[in-house]
């Protein structure tokens, strides 16, 4: 952290003088480090200008935000407190000291934010979304459905409010209302798997199986997701399709194989089929997650006692009947244990417990007194609620207790501030860096003979990558950055100047996310060497990423020129211009380097001239037959012209070369 303080100043100082300037240099930096997830970076350009001008609510309020992106929720709401004190008109304070109100389970304090928020936003459908999911998790169901009767009226074609409305009728058991929402959700939006899997729960609520397992699988073929699997098992259940449920346990624990519910229900399966060390291993998973689990100890126990494994039986038994010394089954199952153990007098005081019992039982009856013991079987059904804790319901297949989802939380506010809220959506550049976080392919090291070269020559700090799935900075490879910034200057004054150093300090510039910066130095290394390719292509990658953080924050400069005709021309053309002319330069420098002509394609689809961008992937494909990425955003690009054959076979084969996401898009434009 010292060696990130002593950076700073000097950063500050190698483009402005004044205070103003300073803070306002910080502030964007800052906020460009929050934009492209450097939340531990951006945290550190907010303290400077905290520390230079408290009386600001900016940087409180995003020094917030980027809090709330690490979980630090309790930090979230202290530093969107001390923005609201600053200014407290401010609708995007409230916002998020209401999500990480609502993320510590202070519902009722989150209610007052965003009601405050709502007297300056009346028409913010987000808004009122966070409000109902904070009613409904209260519980206070009666205002929930009010504020989202408001939303439908407000925006009309806002599916969310209509799926959540449908999820707080369920839990009003209107099961009627639910279904009608449910339709009218679908007629918006075809392809929302959520709303499939829920009306297939209120399916399961009416025995409707058959209808249920049809919305499952579709929600399956949309998504595949574990807790389908799950759900889907169950309605086979129902239908007494026990291998298909079977196979519906085995496919959910392949995509999360600590499912404790999962692994429970597929425990008992097994155990009914007398699969016993199989269904052994489950409830051993269970118990490890859920040690206070009391019916997968019992279960254990009962395959133990089968298996031959009279101790480990005993010992769970012992469990169970200190958690529940009424439960008789539970004393007959350990003196039979005992007796196998020839403990004979043991096993007759676990018998002489049952028996007294049943006496007691008969008693009552022949008194007259039928009142519930309170442990009595229920009438025989097939599941049990989660929180249902009623040991003599050990045999029964458990079902998630119904919970108003609040998966929206998050997701709205992020996709409001970022803009990051588009379902089909490009692959990112490839970037110059030294970092490469693991992708959807994998931890894949893209290789090209000039970074060997660049590599071997040792004049940059750590080797050189270019990858699209870029890695945050911790705090070490910070202060290492900052650190460097101050060493490749020093070699500008001890050694006459040569544009690897302004290059390596422009790479160090941009990884502290400091574009502008960065941008200045990649020019300045083409001045002085205009062979140097590289600095062309990272400046091409940063210009382009400057421009998305522009448009994302909704400040993107309006640049107009009139020309002599009185023609209006939007420099934001001129922008992706430079950034063409860059690739160009770099691919006619380094013609063998794959990821200028993906780069461009990128572009060239933004500016919406999809069949240049097509040519442009083909000649990355042709140089690297493998890059799942560019088979990606062809795919993406032959569906925007409306060939949707090709697109389908492009996203096909980058789905087969790892990027999974590519086979949900299939699904979506192959009908």
């Amino acid at each position: 952290m010292k060696r990130i303080l002593i950076a700073l100043p000097l950063l500050c100082a190698l483009f402005v003088v004044k205070a103003q300037v300073n803070t306002d240099h910080m502030m964007r930096v800052g906020r460009n480090a929050l934009y492209f997830s450097d939340y531990v970076l951006s945290i550190q350009y907010f303290n400077q200008v905290v520390n230079a001008k408290p009386y600001l609510y900016e940087p409180y309020f995003f020094r917030g935000l980027a809090k709330y992106y690490l979980d630090d929720f309790t930090g979230a709401e202290a530093d969107c407190s001390e923005a609201i004190q600053r200014n407290p008109f401010v609708v995007d304070c409230y916002q998020v000291r209401g999500l990480a109100r609502v993320n510590q389970g202070k519902f009722a304090e989150a209610i007052q934010d965003y009601r405050q928020a709502l007297v300056h936003a009346p028409e913010d459908e987000g808004l009122w979304h966070n409000l109902a999911l904070c009613y409904a998790n209260l519980k206070e169901y009666d205002e929930a459905i009010g504020v989202l009767d408001t939303i439908v009226r407000i925006v009309p074609g806002y599916a969310p409010a209509l799926n959540m409305r449908a999820q707080v009728h369920i839990q009003q058991e209107d099961t009627v209302a639910a279904l009608d929402d449910l339709e009218a959700s679908l007629k918006i939006n075809k392809y929302d798997s959520e709303v499939y899997a829920t009306r297939a729960l209120v399916y399961l609520q009416q025995e409707r199986y058959e209808d249920a397992e049809s919305d499952l699988t579709y929600a399956i073929h949309l998504t595949p997701k574990s807790g389908y699997y799950i759900n889907r098992a169950l309605t086979r259940y129902h239908r007494q399709e026990l291998r298909d449920a079977m196979s519906d346990y085995d496919l959910a624990l392949d995509l999360e194989p600590n499912n404790v519910l999962g692994r429970y229900n597929r425990g008992l399966l097994r155990a009914q089929v007398g699969d016993d060390n199989r269904a052994i291993e489950d409830f051993n998973v269970v118990i490890e997650y859920e040690p206070d689990n009391t019916m997968a100890v019992f279960n254990r126990a009962l395959l133990l006692m089968q298996t031959g494994d009279l101790e480990g039986a005993e010992a769970d038994l012992d469990r169970v009947l200190d958690e529940y010394p009424k439960f008789l089954y539970g004393y007959q199952c350990r003196a039979d244990v005992r007796r196998k153990q020839g403990r004979l007098k043991e096993a007759e005081q676990d018998e002489f417990v049952v028996l007294r019992a049943q006496m007691e039982e008969q008693n009552r009856l022949l008194t007259g007194n039928n009142g519930s013991t309170g442990d009595e079987e229920e009438e025989d059904r097939n599941t049990r609620k989660e929180s249902d804790k009623n040991i003599k319901k050990y045999r029964r297949l458990v079902v998630a207790d119904d919970a108003v989802s609040d998966n929206e939380f998050s997701s709205a506010y992020r996709g409001k501030v970022q803009n990051r809220n588009v379902y089909v959506s490009l692959q990112p550049l490839f970037a110059l860096t030294y970092y490469n976080k693991v992708s959807e392919v994998g931890n894949i090291i893209h290789y090209h003979r000039y970074l060997e070269a660049v590599k071997r020559t040792k004049q940059l700090p750590l080797p050189l990558l270019v990858t699209a799935s870029e890695q945050a900075l911790d705090e070490e490879q910070i202060a290492f950055h900052f650190a460097d910034i101050d060493a490749q200057t020093a070699k500008f004054m001890a050694e006459s100047e040569e544009a690897i150093h302004y290059f390596a300090r422009g790479l160090d510039f941009y990884l502290v996310q400091d574009l502008e910066a960065a941008i200045n130095d990649f020019t300045q290394a083409i001045i002085t060497d205009g062979t140097l390719w590289l600095s062309y292509y990272a400046r091409a990658v940063v210009r382009y990423k400057q421009m998305e953080m522009d448009r994302a924050d909704g400040n993107a400069e309006q640049h107009v020129a009139v020309a002599p005709e009185d023609f209006m021309v939007d420099a934001r053309l001129n922008d992706y211009q430079l950034v063409l002319a860059d690739l160009n330069k770099a691919a006619d420098l380094a013609p063998d380097f794959a990821y200028t002509y993906y780069n461009r394609g990128n572009v060239l689809s933004q500016l919406k001239d999809y069949r240049a961008a097509i040519v442009s992937y083909n000649e990355a494909i042709e140089l690297e037959p493998n890059l799942a990425e560019a088979y990606y955003n062809r795919g993406l690009t032959y569906i925007f012209l409306g060939e949707n054959a090709r697109g389908v076979a492009d996203l096909s084969k980058a789905g087969e070369l790892g990027l999974y996401s590519a086979y949900n898009l299939i699904k979506r434009f192959a009908e």
